[in-house]
């Protein structure tokens, strides 16, 4: 079974910069794919998960958190579809967060942060290691939904735009182990 791996905090600023795809090349004998500039792969092989990190982490320049899911948990997100397509401000964007670990406690679901009508981020589920829900713009602020479910979830998290998902999983499907990005837009 494939696995997903997201690295948090990859490309962002002058921080931790390197480049995806020249890793995935130095993976390939994992069947590596890459999915854009954010630090997302596919890995065809099976491995456990420990021997996964350490082939990140003997290749990466930095220190920087794995979030490992397996195929299979994306997908069913992706067959489920969970967002409603209502009584939503046509500002807000879907996004997934991949947990370190599943939580041991879970907040009542759904919540928005803040609370009350001008909520920034809406946790709308949780499964495994997957969150999801809505975030937006309200003002001239910009409130993390990352933060958010680090906070709530109380674990290590990294989150992408439900549009990631949605092409991880057109990868997945296909037999080809490398992956153009460009391709699937």
């Amino acid at each position: 079974m494939a696995h997903v791996v997201f690295l948090r905090g990859v490309n962002v600023g002058s921080a931790r910069r390197f480049q995806p795809s020249a890793l995935a090349r130095e993976l390939v004998h994992l069947g590596a794919a890459n999915l854009g500039a954010a630090g997302t792969f596919v890995i065809r092989k099976h491995l456990s998960e420990a021997a996964l990190r350490a082939e990140f982490a003997g290749r990466l320049p930095f220190t920087t958190d794995l979030m490992i899911c397996r195929s299979a948990e994306l997908e069913k997100l992706a067959a489920t579809d969970p967002f409603p397509t209502t009584g939503l401000p046509p500002d807000s964007r879907r996004f997934v967060s991949v947990l370190a670990r599943k939580p041991r406690h879970l907040p009542p679901l759904p919540f928005g942060y803040p609370a009350g009508k001008d909520w920034q981020v809406r946790v709308l589920g949780v499964s495994g290691k997957l969150a999801w829900g809505f975030w937006r713009r309200v003002g001239r602020s910009l409130l993390d939904p990352n933060g958010v479910i680090e906070k709530y979830f109380e674990v290590r998290a990294t989150t992408r735009n439900w549009n990631t998902v949605v092409r991880l999983c057109a990868v997945l499907r296909s037999s080809s182990p490398r992956c153009d990005t460009d391709s699937l837009r």
